[in-house]
């Protein structure tokens, strides 16, 4: 009797000890890459996710995103590495829909010095960038982290962690209260959490990364040394028969060796194994540790095999009580289907969802659509569902403040050489049909400096499986004698109908058969396509496709309706634009009312002749409370509200 009570007492404290391990406030999430990851802001798409995005992701049950952030190439360098101002707008854009949703959120440091391995040169920008960082975002929620670097690599730990030390306290002098996310070297290794040192802080996570087996769940990646683009079908969990051949590239390499034991290390047990050193570090240290990346390439790796292998992982580590943001979101290691235009509605992986424990949003099939209604391509930013698609070695700015026709930017191109274009590519194809033959317009506004040129404006339809089949080209050619190139804004309107079809260029030159598809576009571009820009400057803002009652201007610059346009962004915080159309010279009034129909704000209240406007509402350092809000605006016999959101 008294040995089985010891038995028992023995599995209560072992039982204990599971429990009472150390946990992160979050569970499980994903990472969303290749957002703020570019090399400067000028090339990140801020439109690429929404608040409705964040809404969606939600819903799948994620309570923690993890934001990669390139903060060193959007700085602006040695000495003083000032984080770009429009960088942090746009973070307190996202930061506030997580903090309205509820949601954590990692800002992750990705960026990496010199693309190499990581010196103890990077002491100086972190220690500027985090001193600016903490200092930006200390009246943040504590739903907000700040993860000091991303897989530092080719440096030793002691230095690695004499340097990650500095910069917490650094942060620390600024705010003493923010949970910090730290890491080993060796690309964020749970083989080095052990070679970690005793930090001086309580208030940090731990993290590490697991993409074990390596050769399993990076087949087909092409950044690995050797590139593992030729090693195709390696099978989870092993099976001799199913294990291919070496690929003939990397006889010889360390894959090669991989592969050779892939028999003791392709299997559950040993990836358990794996997972269970971060486990030991944390019971060891009673340090919180999470899971920051982990993923299987879909490129080269059987579908279900690939599913198999996240259930293994996401079910032991939460077995063993671990948080985790899967890598990523939308990308190759994704929880979209392979080769899908990553639609939520219609593209997510449900078997993979279903294994990881996510909810299951129903799915359907996309069916194209043809538009009904006109939509902006750029408007400040590009617009939603849209990439863009440079191909360029002038200089391209998304993001020029410097006397934008409207709202807070526009967009420039220079130095374009002949044939350089830029494109805005529709994801999924779009069918403009219907907005051709009710006599749509193509509309913008453009600015020329410097020596005029011509260029063209193009679309291009979808390339389809037939081999006789190309992607055509319908163009209009803007000549030197279209706009003035004298630095004012101008604006242009086409008729979709006089767009005229140029041929196809698909391997080889191919004259037009009359083949253009209007019901399956792929891009619209602008192109050098008769000559260099040289020192000239291309100048554009407001690109959008328009009928002809509610194209807004006319060529004499007057608009053809009144019109009060919904705010951007909207839910915002601090600031919002609000642009509107008068038809004629009449007193206006713009005003910001309550729910209770308080005013709360006046922002125009004059005479103003026929134009478009644009006027800012930023409700920094007043009383003014989060909530919905409406604008209010009255022209002559005219009136019109919108309703916009606040969030604090």
């Amino acid at each position: 009797m008294k040995r089985f009570q010891m038995i028992l007492i023995l599995l209560l404290l072992t039982v204990y000890s599971l429990t009472a391990q150390p946990t992160v406030p979050f569970e499980k999430g994903v990472n969303l890459s290749n957002w703020f990851q570019e090399s400067s802001i000028q090339e990140v798409q801020f439109s690429r996710y929404t608040y409705d995005d964040f809404v969606d992701i939600q819903s799948l049950g994620v309570d923690v995103i993890r934001l990669p952030i390139n903060f060193h190439g959007m700085s602006s360098g040695d000495p003083d590495y000032i984080v770009d101002p429009i960088l942090l707008d746009f973070l307190d854009q996202v930061i506030d829909w997580t903090e309205d949703l509820g949601l954590h959120l990692i800002l992750d440091n990705h960026s990496f010095d010199s693309g190499g391995a990581t010196t103890p040169a990077i002491n100086q920008p972190l220690s500027m960038i985090w001193q600016q960082l903490a200092a930006h975002f200390l009246d943040r929620d504590s739903t907000l982290y700040f993860e000091i670097k991303n897989e530092p690599w080719g440096i030793s730990d002691f230095i690695w962690d004499t340097i990650q030390q500095n910069i917490v306290n650094i942060i620390r002098q600024t705010d003493s209260n923010r949970t910090l996310i730290v890491g080993p070297s060796s690309w964020n290794s749970y083989n080095n959490l052990d070679d970690m040192m005793n930090y001086t802080d309580d208030n940090l996570i731990y993290t590490f990364h697991f993409y074990d087996p390596f050769i399993f769940t990076h087949q087909g990646a092409s950044w690995t040394d050797p590139s593992l683009e030729p090693l195709v079908g390696v099978p989870f969990p092993y099976g001799a028969s199913a294990m291919p051949p070496v690929p003939p590239e990397l006889i010889g390499t360390w894959v090669h060796s991989n592969m050779s034991s892939y028999s003791s290390q392709g299997n559950v047990a040993h990836m358990r194994s794996l997972i269970d050193i971060a486990a030991s570090f944390r019971a060891s240290r009673d340090v919180p540790i999470f899971c920051g990346e982990f993923g299987v390439l879909n490129h080269n790796s059987d579908p279900a095999q690939r599913v198999e292998w996240y259930r293994a992982t996401t079910h032991y580590l939460d077995s063993l009580d671990i948080g985790w943001t899967m890598w990523d979101y939308h990308g190759g290691f994704g929880l979209f289907e392979r080769y899908s235009n990553g639609m939520f509605d219609h593209d997510l992986n449900i078997p993979l969802l279903e294994v990881m424990g996510f909810n299951t949003p129903p799915q359907t099939v996309f069916v194209t659509q043809a538009d009904s209604v006109g939509f902006y391509i750029y408007d400040d930013f590009i617009g939603q569902n849209i990439l863009p698609d440079f191909n360029t070695e002038g200089i391209v700015t998304l993001y020029t403040s410097n006397n934008p026709k409207a709202g807070s930017y526009h967009l420039s191109w220079s130095q374009a050489t002949l044939y350089e274009r830029i494109g805005f590519n529709f994801l999924p194809d779009r069918d403009l049909s219907r907005l051709l033959n009710e006599e749509n317009l193509l509309t913008y506004w453009v600015r020329g400096v410097g020596q005029p040129v011509s260029f063209d404006i193009r679309f291009i339809d979808t390339k389809n499986a037939l081999p006789e089949d190309h992607p055509w080209r319908v163009t209009k050619t803007i000549s030197i004698s279209d706009i003035e190139w004298d630095g004012t804004w101008q604006y242009v309107q086409i008729p979709l109908s006089e767009f005229v079809e140029t041929g196809s260029w698909d391997g080889a030159w191919f004259d037009p058969e009359g083949l253009f598809d209007w019901s399956d576009i792929d891009v619209f571009e602008f192109v050098a396509e008769h000559s260099d820009f040289g020192t000239s400057e291309l100048s554009l803002d407001e690109i959008r496709i328009v009928d002809q009652i509610t194209a807004g201007l006319n060529e004499s610059n007057n608009p053809t309706s009144f019109s009060l346009s919904q705010n951007f962004p909207n839910p915002f915080n601090p600031s919002t634009t609000i642009k509107f159309s008068l038809t004629e010279s009449a007193f206006t009034r713009l005003s910001i009312y309550d729910l209770n129909g308080r005013v709360v704000e006046t922002l125009v209240s004059e005479k103003k002749e026929a134009g478009v406007y644009s006027v800012n509402w930023n409700v920094s350092g007043s009383a003014v409370e989060a909530g919905v809000y409406f604008a209010k605006i009255d022209h002559g016999v005219h009136s019109e509200v919108i309703k916009m959101l606040l969030l604090k």
